[in-house]
């Protein structure tokens, strides 16, 4: 009955949406990319979440995820928030040395 009316449910939507599960999940990331990341996502007024699924949606199949207008607000905020950072630095990324407090 329950597997019944989730179809009923799925049928009836829209023929150009299509209904996923998600789940939360703790992520690690470098901490001016997610300023950036958020005031992106605040911009385009979307969640964290849809903005980082159509980022990798789109760089799954090869493709640019933004538009010149996106691209300028990108580099906008990378100076706001001193992101000095790009796709050559993806696999040279390393954690910082926690600082140290003097006793």
């Amino acid at each position: 009955m329950y597997q019944n009316t989730i179809m009923k449910q799925i049928s009836d939507l829209p023929h150009d949406q299509h209904p996923v599960e998600r789940i939360q999940t703790g992520v690690r990331m470098e901490k001016r990319l997610l300023k950036v990341l958020k005031g992106l996502a605040e911009y385009h007024d979307l969640s964290l979440g849809d903005l980082l699924e159509g980022i990798v949606l789109h760089a799954f199949e090869g493709a640019c995820a933004f538009g010149p207008e996106s691209l300028a607000r990108i580099a906008d905020l990378k100076r706001v928030y001193q992101l000095d950072l790009g796709a050559r630095h993806s696999h040279l990324l390393v954690e910082a040395q926690p600082v140290r407090k003097r006793r």
